[in-house]
């Protein structure tokens, strides 16, 4: 009789998971900044699970899709965001674009390193966690005699001139979160210094942020900084590539969110559930994913030295990422990166090649001359326009509301005249230093 009744109860919790799995129908529609190999993923096991809806993947940058939803919100046809940067969430829902969920998943800890895996107050919900870091080739670095890089300061020594790829914030949610963590991590002016001396050792920045994993892959360059599961996805593929976490790092969640006005709000409800589940958690271990769970549970399917926050606390712990601070000067250093390395690149490389140059024929002689023009003209590549109070100003920060996807897009108004008082700035400046390296070089 027991036997008998389980089997009916079995049987009617069978039928209530199926219809509810059918009571789902539908379009979901996603904007996701995603690539392929993740949303296709994710989409096919979905459906698959819920076969009466339509998973569509809006295929957007983050900055792209924060501009879309913005732009369609009075008419909104969006179900879902779905992306890496935590910022960009706090974006949309300073807007009132999100709406609350109570997840229903347990066994996710409240925690990923130091951050918070949800929202606070609801909004958005972590489903995965993600530093950013350096990848590289390995038969590029053999082929070339490159030392490997592991810490970010690395990658300003002359031997990588022409080696390293990046994409632009402006155009990379994830790539904002890699150049604001070094700007949190070292200081305004530290952070800044850094990206640009970076950035005189560019061979190129991309379109695309996963242009950098795709040219790393190749060969095109031998150095790509990238999030993490860009390069631990690329080497469980079988690209002769590897990664590393440099000390100054951040761990953030990646977030998905459900939309104001959700045409299909139940669907969109179960993909949340969906990625939060063991199945759904399990899917991140893909060779071409290698996203790291926010389930601790989930690593015990984990490859062999697959990284671990749980268990390693080491990772991230150096920086205690501020979203707020984030948030409060996101264009303005979207627009800051673009005039001083994006839209200045072959110049800001020719004023670092030659100091660079001054520096080697510096070495082992005194020349306090030359010392002195070199170290000017370091100062004049590293000055920022703006300091750290003035980027994160509520007045002078919604003054950066148009971002360029390219040098020649017309922007206009008061962002118009200030990025061009900049660019003076920054052009003389990389135009002097040059210069001064080249008549330093002279002298020795």
């Amino acid at each position: 009789m027991k036997r008998i009744f389980a089997a009916v109860a079995a049987s009617a919790l069978s039928l209530v998971a199926m219809g509810s799995a059918m009571a789902l129908e539908g379009k979901l529609v996603i904007v996701t900044s995603y690539p392929p190999d993740t949303t296709t993923t994710f989409k096919k096991a979905f459906e698959a699970k819920y076969p009466g809806v339509k998973v569509e993947m809006l295929k957007k940058k983050t900055t792209a899709g924060i501009k879309y939803l913005q732009e369609t919100a009075s008419n909104n046809t969006s179900d879902m965001f779905w992306a890496s940067a935590p910022d960009a969430f706090e974006v949309l829902k300073g807007d009132g674009l999100l709406v609350k969920y109570k997840v229903k998943v347990k066994g996710i800890p409240e925690k990923v390193g130091a951050f918070p895996v949800n929202d606070p107050e609801g909004y958005y919900k972590g489903f995965a966690a993600s530093g950013y870091g350096i990848m590289w080739n390995t038969r590029y670095l053999k082929a070339k005699k490159l030392p490997v890089p592991k810490e970010w300061e690395d990658l300003v020594k002359p031997i990588y001139h022409g080696h390293v790829g990046m994409s632009a914030p402006s155009r990379s949610g994830t790539t904002h979160l890699t150049v604001e963590t070094l700007l949190q991590g070292l200081g305004w002016e530290k952070g800044w210094a850094l990206w640009k001396a970076i950035g005189g050792n560019l061979k190129t920045i991309t379109e695309r942020s996963f242009g950098v994993p795709d040219g790393v892959n190749s060969g095109q360059f031998g150095i790509g900084i990238v999030i993490d599961f860009f390069g631990l996805s690329s080497k469980a593929s079988g690209f002769p590539v590897d990664f590393v976490y440099p000390t100054v790092t951040t761990l953030v969640p990646a977030n998905i969110a459900i939309v104001k006005n959700a045409p299909n709000r139940p669907a969109a409800e179960a993909f949340i559930e969906f990625l939060l589940s063991p199945e759904g958690q399990a899917l991140l271990l893909s060779p071409k994913i290698m996203r790291l769970p926010v389930n601790p549970a989930t690593y015990a399917k984990a490859p062999a030295g697959f990284p671990n926050p749980f268990k390693d606390k080491s990772l991230g712990a150096r920086v205690k990422f501020d979203l707020k601070l984030s948030k409060s000067r996101y264009n303005v250093v979207n627009s800051l990166f673009d005039v001083m390395i994006t839209y200045r690149l072959d110049e800001l490389k020719a004023a670092v090649g030659a100091i660079q140059a001054a520096e080697a024929a510096m070495a082992g002689k005194s020349n306090a001359k030359a010392a002195a023009l070199i170290k000017e003209a370091r100062a004049l590549v590293d000055a920022v326009p703006i300091d750290a109070a003035k980027a994160s100003q509520p007045d002078f920060a919604k003054i950066f509301k148009k971002k360029r996807k390219k040098k020649t897009t017309k922007i206009t108004g008061r962002q118009a005249e200030i990025e061009r008082e900049w660019d003076n700035m920054v052009k003389a400046n990389y135009a002097k230093a040059k210069a001064l390296a080249e008549k330093a070089k002279s002298m020795l």
